[in-house]
């Protein structure tokens, strides 16, 4: 009998770290000197626990599955979704998994690396765990829907600029593996073995062409390439004036339900400035290494105004076939979400102002400008008074 929501709602702060390895776990806590605030030490408790089961049953995973998973080929190169985080990343990885030769890593497989061979039978039983609708945006949550794969390097104690969610009033933690620019020759063959390793255990678990979506992966092109020769890359661009305070809330909303610590947000601003510009530098140059046939840019917007328009051309252009095929479950998927709404939020001018100053350079290359009166698409997160509009391509 699976558990009641309310019985077990405080559970459901700090959820993310429940996958953590005891080492994992541990080194995370002695790094940041066990500055757990007061009310959160019962969750660190609690997740001490869990690391050592998550440790044991890892184990006997690595028993029964590590040959297997090691011998597995990866016959269909993988997907990446790529794109600064707020501008419809998770929708696009939702829409290409109804395709039934797509899969992509579940929620539990991201934060249950070590074990989910041996234990996702256990998901559907432990949904109570999780928020049943995502904070930033209203859209459905559970153990079972795909995920961001950064989480597995959390989990398994390796750097992620991530971890600066678990202790959000320390200094950003690991950036320089957001772009894997500064990172030693044996850190980077480290990285690449991990990301290797979990396509091939969701690869041997579905034996289908595993989708990623993660905003970090940005900024990696270039290492990708090295992992997967032949991967394809969908890009997704969504007005800066909307993604701007929408990551604000984003940040605040993880620090908050996943924070050991009560968030001060010193700093948010620069940080969230910084960091997309960072990306869309890197991004850039890294796309210059695919092959066009195999990169394909799509605008938010578009997306939501003509999502099967916009999922035809797609397929077209990366040559995925089946379109067909997809189409049924594309329309049932629409059908079902149809009175779906988006947050929105309020924008100040300085905010605005800091997205032209800093932002603007994206903003005129990927045919975006200012426009007041405009009205954005259906699900759009906007502003009360202000939105950008799309120019010429």
């Amino acid at each position: 009998m699976k558990a009641s929501t309310s019985r077990f709602a405080w559970l459901q702060s700090a959820p993310l770290w429940i996958g953590c390895g005891f080492s994992a776990w541990t080194r995370l806590l002695i790094r940041h000197r066990f500055a757990v605030h007061w009310s959160r030490w019962h969750f660190a408790v609690f997740y001490t626990f869990l690391s050592i089961v998550n440790s044991f049953l890892g184990l006997w995973q690595k028993i029964l599955f590590g040959r297997r998973v090691a011998n597995t080929v990866i016959a269909d190169p993988p997907i990446f979704i790529v794109g600064h985080w707020r501008t419809g990343t998770t929708l696009l990885h939702e829409l290409l998994v109804l395709d039934d030769r797509h899969t992509g890593p579940t929620g539990y497989e991201c934060i249950a690396p070590h074990h989910f061979l041996l234990t996702e039978w256990l998901a559907p039983y432990i949904g109570f765990l999780v928020p049943k609708h995502r904070p930033m945006d209203n859209m459905d949550l559970s153990l079972q829907h795909p995920q961001e794969d950064e989480f597995v390097w959390c989990m398994l104690g390796q750097p992620s600029p991530y971890l600066t969610i678990a202790f959000p009033n320390r200094p950003p933690q690991y950036e320089r593996y957001r772009n894997l620019e500064q990172v030693t020759s044996g850190e980077l063959e480290a990285w690449k073995r991990t990301l290797f390793r979990f396509v091939q255990q969701v690869y041997f678990r579905r034996c289908k062409t595993v989708v990623l979506k993660n905003p970090m992966h940005s900024c990696r092109i270039k290492v990708l390439l090295d992992i997967f020769p032949q991967a394809r890359f969908i890009h997704i661009v969504r007005d800066p004036y909307v993604v701007y305070p929408s990551t604000i809330h984003l940040y605040k909303s993880f620090a908050r339900i996943h924070g050991l610590q009560r968030p001060t947000f010193e700093g948010l601003d620069e940080q969230v400035v910084s960091t997309y510009v960072d990306l869309y530098r890197k991004l850039d140059e890294g796309r210059q290494l695919v092959d066009p046939s195999r990169f394909h840019e799509l605008h938010y917007e578009d997306l939501i105004a003509d999502p099967e328009g916009e999922l035809r051309k797609l397929y077209d252009h990366l040559e995925l076939g089946g379109f067909e095929h997809y189409l049924p479950r594309l329309r049932q998927y629409l059908a079902d979400h149809v009175d779906y709404k988006t947050n929105t939020y309020a924008q100040s001018a300085e905010q605005r102002a800091i997205v032209d100053e800093h932002w603007g350079e994206v903003m005129e290359r990927y045919g975006y400008r200012h426009d007041p009166a405009a009205d954005p698409p259906f699900g759009v997160d906007r502003a009360d008074d202000v939105s950008a509009t799309r120019g010429p391509s």
